[in-house]
């Protein structure tokens, strides 16, 4: 793996057993993924797809029941599946042949075998696209009860010395809600603080980043950003969320005393919560390509059980790093 933080998750991770389902079996980066995680660690990987295509690739591989092979269209499980997903879905007038025909799909089977508990979580989109990856997982598996709305993060990490940031911090949302009201905006970075202090081992100190610092900028996006984490410090009075940030008070200590010397921040925020996802798809891809920095994600948030996307430019670790992500959600999910 290609960072020390994710080589740590993985010893983490490595000694609990779980079951993660990949929705694309066949592909050979999914499946390199899978052999190297079900002989590292305790995991079981159902990988989902034409069983003689699997089957050919892995064949010479010795991984005992490690890694289990399901054809959705041959599966046992369709009758009783079916009739979930017609359950799930009636509402919106499908039938029972709709919903039989639907369930042989790998990203409505995945998730089913997700939320049947079949599986602890799922991960798809190195072949599907991201909107066909979510909107299985929210047909299926459904927001948490207390969630209003599905948001993202990127886990970021430092690759070089000369990055200002030496520690794992996570964005947010780079990936989902193109224009987050006040409420969301909040929400996604409650979300966040929460992961932050479950995968990164910290307490949440959550910036929520702007154009303005510590009032400094007068504008109605500004207000937007001052709304949402009023109301987030409501919620977390004893997590750390000060006044909002530009990007460079955030995360140089110096120059942010000079801007606003009574920010509790003693370094930099470990989430970064950006205004709207132009920013935030804009700011973690620049942190990656000419910043120094590893990004992994997106990571959804805000789901009842684990499902995650992967980019359809993937390789290997990165499926790994989800794959121990994903692990990690539901291991953690009721803490």
């Amino acid at each position: 793996m290609r960072h020390s933080f994710l080589k740590e998750l993985f010893q983490q991770f490595k000694k609990k057993h779980c079951h993660i389902v990949l929705s694309e079996g066949e592909d050979d980066r999914v499946i390199a993924a899978a052999i190297y995680v079900a002989q590292e660690s305790r995991t079981t990987i159902t990988l989902l797809g034409r069983s003689e295509i699997i089957l050919s690739k892995i064949s010479h591989h010795k991984l005992s029941s490690a890694i289990k092979v399901v054809d959705p269209a041959q599966s046992e499980f369709i009758p009783a599946y079916s009739e979930t997903y017609f359950s799930l879905r009636q509402h919106k007038g499908i039938t029972r042949e709709f919903a039989r025909k639907a369930v042989t799909h790998p990203l409505n089977y995945a998730a089913i075998m997700v939320k049947e508990n079949h599986a602890m979580g799922t991960i798809g989109g190195a072949v599907y696209t991201t909107a066909d990856t979510l909107r299985a997982a929210l047909h299926v598996i459904g927001r948490k009860p207390d969630t209003g709305h599905i948001s993202s993060f990127f886990i970021m990490l430092p690759e070089t010395e000369k990055t200002p940031i030496k520690s794992p911090v996570l964005f947010a949302d780079c990936a989902m809600i193109v224009e987050p009201s006040a409420e969301q905006l909040a929400e996604i970075g409650l979300a966040a603080g929460h992961t932050a202090e479950k995968l990164l081992g910290t307490k949440p100190q959550v910036g929520f980043l702007s154009f303005s610092t510590a009032g400094s900028g007068n504008h109605p996006n500004v207000d937007k950003v001052k709304e949402a984490l009023q109301i987030a410090c409501l919620k977390k009075p004893n997590w750390i969320i000060p006044q909002e940030l530009q990007f460079d008070a955030a995360i140089d200590p110096i120059l942010r005393r000079k801007k606003a010397p009574n920010l509790e921040f003693e370094e930099y925020p470990n989430v970064f919560v950006f205004p709207n996802l132009e920013a935030g798809n804009i700011g973690y891809k620049i942190a990656e390509r000419i910043g120094g920095m590893v990004a992994v994600g997106p990571v959804l948030q805000g789901l009842a059980k684990p499902a995650n996307d992967l980019s359809r430019g993937c390789q290997v670790d990165d499926i790994i790093a989800l794959i121990v992500i994903t692990c990690l959600q539901a291991q953690t999910a009721n803490d």
